[in-house]
């Protein structure tokens, strides 16, 4: 096995080494191409399970660096960026919550209410997503919020990482709530940080998009995909643990255990509900939401809810901030070179003459796939958001179908791959899922909900509009 493992290692190393010495296509940099050819070598790696991604990702970085198609201070960059230490914090906070007994307390609140399958705790946790978006204009600080609930409710079921248990429910759950954020970010308007700013680019086109207007184009595919996703990841992700009708129960005696809440468990609490109102209030005020979680964990371990040593335990929160920088470096300067607006433009120079619906399903197409080479929803709407709607509008599709569908496609994406979304980032380093388990199920996810949103969202958006 390991044999057959450097073997297509080198494979890939040989067909990045020809791909790199290779002519760019005409309005490609030399430099831009081979930070490409590196930036797809390392993704390739993950998705064939040859390395792991902060392997790949370490790499990668010095391939680049070293082979000069970067500068460093460029390649660095994402280490300053305030959502990835978002993430990072977010992380600490969540094991905050899970050691001082307040994040099982809330599990059990769940299991107690749809605790009789797995089935129905993956129902409510989407259920719950898609309850408190409207309040939080950040998805990353959101899945700070469900992630501790989802891992209390893997430790409920009897399902760990470590023990070999993980798949008994803990890594069903962890994906469908990360796939879960991908339909609630694009239910509200205030449920994500860049959707205003779509809507802002929209209206300097003469295209005006409200809030109550975005939630009524929004509800039915929504609504839809609400109902599909944790079903078809029941199906396709399957978890071993499927019937519980004694879960109920035993979380109503488990809650009479734990008795009333501990002093850990208030100061947690009083904690977590300061920064969700703080991270709720950052759409209004110029707060900022990564210092707001570092101010929570900080008094977490002022207070001796959170020590060093659990500190020093999170090794995955310090691998995970090493390798979402690294790969945001390197796709935000593939953007900032015109890699990824030339290969948008590739790809409509072939609309001419075709009817206004198949210009818009290809766009859409596009707009989804091209997401694999982008570690930023946010970057990734500002790059290639206005190109797209413009070309849409100009072959002929209606202005309010063409920004609405982009705009959702910004969120539906975002699980196509382990860096497509900054909340992705916090789940992988739970070690119930891995980075191919994402490509191949949050894959299908992107597939699923391409299909709801096109099939069911585009004729719901035209008979409203």
């Amino acid at each position: 096995m390991a044999a057959n493992r450097y073997l297509m290692i080198a494979v890939l190393v040989g067909v990045a080494g020809v791909a790199y010495t290779l002519t760019p296509p005409p309005g490609i940099s030399q430099n831009a191409w081979g930070l490409f050819v590196i930036f797809i070598t390392a993704i390739g790696a993950i998705l064939f399970n040859l390395l792991p991604i902060l392997t790949a990702s370490l790499i990668a970085l010095a391939t680049a660096v070293l082979g000069g198609v970067i500068d460093p201070s460029r390649a660095y960059a994402g280490f300053s960026e305030s959502f990835i230490l978002l993430i990072v914090a977010a992380f600490l906070v969540s094991h905050a919550v899970h050691k001082s007994g307040l994040g099982k307390r809330l599990s059990l609140h769940i299991v107690r209410r749809f605790g009789s399958s797995t089935l129905g705790l993956g129902y409510s946790v989407v259920a719950t997503d898609i309850l408190i978006a409207p309040a939080f204009p950040s998805n990353t600080a959101r899945s700070g919020v469900l992630y501790p609930i989802v891992y209390g409710l893997a430790h409920d079921c009897g399902s760990r990482v470590g023990d070999g248990t993980h798949r008994k429910a803990g890594s069903y759950l962890m994906m469908t709530s990360m796939a879960g954020l991908t339909i609630s970010s694009g239910l509200w308007l205030t449920a994500m940080a860049v959707n205003p700013v779509g809507v802002e680019i929209a209206a300097k086109m003469g295209i005006h998009i409200s809030f109550a207007q975005w939630l009524l184009y929004a509800l039915l595919p929504t609504a839809v995909a609400f109902m599909l996703i944790p079903w078809v990841l029941y199906k396709i992700y399957p978890p071993e643990l499927k019937e519980t009708p004694e879960a109920p129960r035993g979380a109503l005696e488990a809650l009479q255990k734990m008795g009333p809440l501990s002093r850990n468990e208030w100061i947690t609490g009083a904690v977590f509900i300061v920064m969700l109102l703080l991270w709720s209030l950052s759409g209004i005020f110029p707060i900022d939401k990564a210092a707001v979680a570092f101010g929570g964990l900080g008094i977490l371990m002022a207070t001796r809810v959170f020590g060093i040593d659990d500190f020093k335990s999170q090794g995955e929160a310090l691998g995970t901030l090493i390798w979402f920088a690294i790969l945001f470096g390197l796709s935000t300067e593939l953007a900032e070179q015109g890699f990824m607006s030339t290969v948008a433009g590739y790809f409509t120079a072939y609309l001419k003459g075709m009817e206004w619906w198949g210009v818009y399903v290809l766009l859409i197409l596009v707009y989804v796939l091209i997401h694999y080479l982008f570690v930023s929803q946010s970057a990734h709407l500002l790059a290639l958001f206005g190109i797209f709607l413009s070309i849409g509008v100009a072959a002929g599709v209606p202005g309010v179908l063409m920004a609405m569908m982009l705009l959702f496609a910004t969120n539906f994406n975002a699980t196509i791959a382990p860096q497509g979304s900054s909340c992705n980032a916090i789940y992988l380093s739970s070690g119930y899922l891995n980075a191919r388990d994402i490509y191949l199920y949050g894959g299908s996810v992107t597939l699923l909900n391409f299909g709801v949103f096109i099939l069911i969202g585009t004729p719901w958006i035209l008979a409203l509009s």
